[in-house]
């Protein structure tokens, strides 16, 4: 039965690492929550280190940008690890061939673009129309504020007649941005295999996005699994992603299903709280409100 925390130094002290997910806990598209700021950085500052473990669809490069053009301070974190990185790896060894057919705005466009240095040289990928291609890239809906999966279903049906494989670069179904909630790539994947179409994930709850955050991290010194505790909001990524690597979880409730536990949304009614948790099957060890 997961307990109810009221902030991350209760419990951290067992832990040397964080792998932190973004939206929701550490920012909500917008602007970053500077309790949880503060919470990382004093982390941090007792010694642990922090791997922020996000499944936006960009490499890692341009994560930590768009944390700098917000406000978020680098001293919060020590590695970023992006479902973009991940999938990029599958991309350029050609999971779904080498034309490709990119479906996602243009600001993901340096997922193709920024070829990773162990790719260099080697990897010939082509974005090419969708008649001409043999797989396709999914980042998200073209226009993320106002599309929605069913916009695509003519589009998968052609696809699906011509057996294309789809590399999905973010396994989110929705994030709020702001206020506003928006679909993400997850979502449309979800409708490609609804209608008979393959999928290939590469982000959480999905291995190779924690494989390759233990291989980065042990650049800066690596850490046993029972010393990293995973933080996130994503019932179905953070959550089951962590208990499928052994790693124990902090779910955030205030995040995406905020509106689940009460009106308090720093404080979850414990019996909603684990009513809600109990119905998917999920057993977090931690939960806490807001990461705080």
């Amino acid at each position: 039965m997961t307990r109810i925390i009221q902030s991350l130094a209760e419990i951290s002290k067992p832990y040397d690492v964080l792998f932190c997910d973004l939206w929701g806990c550490l920012h909500n598209g917008v602007a970053p929550f500077p309790d949880a700021v503060e919470a990382l950085q004093d982390f941090r500052a007792r010694g642990g280190k922090v791997v922020l473990l996000t499944n936006a669809p960009r490499p890692s490069k341009f994560v930590m940008r768009a944390l700098d053009k917000m406000g978020c301070p680098r001293n919060a974190y020590d590695l970023v690890v992006s479902s973009g990185d991940a999938a990029q790896d599958a991309m350029f060894a050609g999971a779904v061939g080498r034309k490709v057919w990119h479906l996602g705005p243009s600001k993901d466009d340096g997922f193709f673009t920024e070829v990773p240095e162990e790719w260099q040289g080697q990897a010939d990928i082509e974005r090419v129309d969708f008649e001409q291609a043999e797989g396709i890239v999914c980042t998200g809906p073209f226009e993320e504020e106002t599309e929605v999966p069913e916009d695509y279903r003519a589009k998968f049906l052609l696809a699906k007649l011509r057996e294309l494989p789809m590399l999905c670069a973010n396994p989110d179904i929705v994030v709020d941005m702001g206020d506003k909630r928006i679909y993400c790539a997850g979502a449309l994947a979800a409708l490609y295999e609804d209608m008979g179409g393959e999928a290939m994930y590469f982000g959480k709850p999905h291995p190779p996005i924690y494989d390759l955050a233990r291989r980065r991290l042990s650049s800066i010194g690596g850490a046993e699994d029972s010393r990293i505790l995973a933080i996130g909001d994503g019932v179905n990524t953070d959550v089951p992603g962590a208990a499928g690597e052994g790693i124990d979880c902090l779910f955030v409730s205030g995040g995406l299903a905020h509106d689940q536990f009460g009106p308090d949304r720093e404080n979850p009614d414990p019996e909603l709280l684990r009513g809600w948790l109990g119905a998917r099957q999920v057993d977090p060890l931690y939960t806490i409100g807001t990461l705080r």
